[in-house]
């Protein structure tokens, strides 16, 4: 044994020994009165040297097993018992609800939780909410980026009071049902940036799967690259920031005239609600703030909007020729086409026409996120969001539930699918919280202590859909669904329906009055052209 295993072996011996003579001690003084008490001082027990070498012997394989940083650090393995982050609950806490994301859904469910029941623990990379029908005004100006985001400790208060309530920044790396932990990384760290954060385990009584959904491209190589998707306030600045750089830039001498067409030809791809109401704030953009502050741009931006198939496909037929009419006297031009490949300066065309642009923005719907593709232990539906049954509970696994986008009724069901709407998401965040503090009243709030069948099921009814189509016009589709009749506006009143609705729908009163101060500004002053 070299000099390294001699130590090594040495530093375990004795470490044997100290176990020995603990258990030894009490042997000698039951049986054998080995103690001897002289003066008030104990003597302990003699450990022969035969016995020495014999533990010597017997623990010279297992020392060739110590790590060398045990040895080096001096210290002992980690206990079983530590657990870094939130262990399970105690009988003398209240039940846990642990809820991943911070969408409408979740946080509508955070709003309605009776925190006298649960102690609650928010977890999400984004620690607000975005009103997000309100989130292509800010991208022109009309409103400011904190008028459509609400903290969510503002939106349930025990986060940021209640001692075992928390909100972790951070992003749900996995879920081990089995011994009911969800897997979490910070997404921020002093040391390691974005790449990695601090990892840690929280366990739940009861868990929310509410992590929302991703942009889908289809594949389309590209997009990710050069387009910018219209999700998030950080995507709004993304766009506002790019729009105010190009009318810079085209100002600057030197640009030849097709170069400044480029940049200042806005391109967004997608005719669903988000993409007609982004195109319809960018033509009234262009009409009033464009041509007041950038004279010499006026005649050179314009908007193209891209669709596969009709724009607006949700909404009667007399509503989207009235959008179609609109836009087009907006002087946004209308492309049916689907798009096969993205380069940093031009988008190509299924029938081989290039389009080149400034400002990309992809607005084509959303498909499940990689977090959900991840979790291959969680049944799917066809659409590839995580399946639920008719109370959102996910299938197999006790004390699961699922809400939002990443959820959608088990194909088993032969159900419709659920609209990826914020209205889907919120009724539904609704309906869940009820859901639970009825179980926590009647003491089903614990972990294993099932659903009871007295649980209504969840039923969505579609309550209308709305969209501004710019120059103070909107759309409003009252209908239930597509082949249901209704009533169905259009003009300056759907307008003022569409704002009185949206203003009184704002997260809190901060957020309502906050916007209808930036749209008052807005009509007296014009657009915030700053770039940040």
């Amino acid at each position: 044994m070299n000099g390294r295993g001699f130590f090594r072996a040495l530093h375990v011996a004795s470490r044997a020994l100290n176990a020995q003579r603990d258990l030894v001690l009490p042997n000698r003084v039951l049986h054998q009165s080995n103690f001897a008490c002289t003066a008030g001082r104990f003597r302990p027990p003699l450990v022969s040297t035969q016995h020495i070498l014999q533990t010597w012997s017997g623990m010279s394989t297992a020392a060739e097993r110590v790590s060398d940083k045990e040895i080096e650090g001096n210290a002992s393995p980690t206990p079983a018992s530590d657990f870094v982050g939130l262990p399970a609950t105690k009988k003398d806490q209240k039940p846990r609800i642990v809820v991943l994301g911070s969408g409408w859904a979740a946080c509508r469910l955070l709003k309605d939780l009776n925190t006298h029941i649960y102690d609650v623990v928010c977890i999400s990379p984004r620690n607000h909410m975005v009103f997000t029908p309100l989130l292509a005004s800010t991208c022109v100006g009309t409103l400011e980026f904190r008028s459509v985001a609400e903290p969510v400790r503002t939106i349930q208060p025990a986060l940021a009071r209640n001692p075992d309530s928390y909100y972790f920044l951070a992003k749900c790396t996995d879920i081990d049902t089995s011994n009911r932990e969800v897997h979490c990384e910070s997404v921020i760290n002093e040391h390691t940036g974005n790449s990695g954060g601090d990892k840690f385990r929280v366990a739940y009584d009861k868990l929310v799967i509410a992590t929302g959904a991703e942009a889908t491209t289809f594949g389309i190589k590209g997009v990710h690259e050069n387009a910018i998707f219209l999700r998030d306030v950080k995507n709004a600045m993304d766009i506002r920031s790019k729009l105010m750089l190009n009318l810079a830039l085209c100002e600057i001498p030197g640009k030849t005239l097709e170069e400044k067409k480029r940049l200042l030809h806005c391109v967004v791809v997608g005719g669903g609600p988000t993409g007609v109401e982004f195109s319809g704030e960018l033509s009234d953009f262009i009409i009033h703030d464009v041509h007041r502050k950038f004279s010499h741009m006026k005649d050179l931006i314009h908007v193209t909007l891209i669709e596969a198939a009709d724009i607006l496909s949700s909404f009667d037929v007399r509503l989207r020729e009235y959008a179609t009419n609109q836009l087009t006297k907006s002087g946004v031009d209308l492309v049916r086409g689907m798009v096969k490949h993205v380069d940093p300066e031009k988008l190509i065309l299924s029938n081989g026409t290039e389009v080149p642009y400034g400002l990309l923005v992809w607005s084509t719907g959303v498909g499940p996120s990689k977090f959900m593709k991840k979790l291959e232990h969680f049944e799917k539906n066809k659409g590839g969001r995580v399946a639920i049954d008719n109370h959102l509970r996910v299938p197999h696994h006790e004390d699961v539930y699922a809400i939002g986008d990443c959820a959608g009724y088990m194909d088993s069901l032969n159900k419709p699918p659920l609209p990826a709407l914020a209205q889907v998401a919120e009724r539904e965040g609704r309906y869940m919280a009820i859901t639970l503090n009825k179980l926590g009243k009647t003491g089903f709030g614990r972990a294993g202590s099932g659903t009871p069948t007295a649980v209504d099921e969840f039923v969505y009814k579609h309550l209308g859909s709305m969209a501004s189509v710019g120059r103070h016009k909107a759309l409003v589709d009252l209908r239930g669904s597509k082949e249901a009749s209704g009533f169905s506006f259009t003009g300056f009143k759907s307008w003022l329906i569409w704002r009185s609705a949206y203003l009184t729908r704002s997260i809190s009163w901060r957020s309502r009055l906050s916007v209808a101060f930036n749209w008052g500004t807005t009509f007296l002053f014009g657009r915030d052209i700053s770039r940040f």
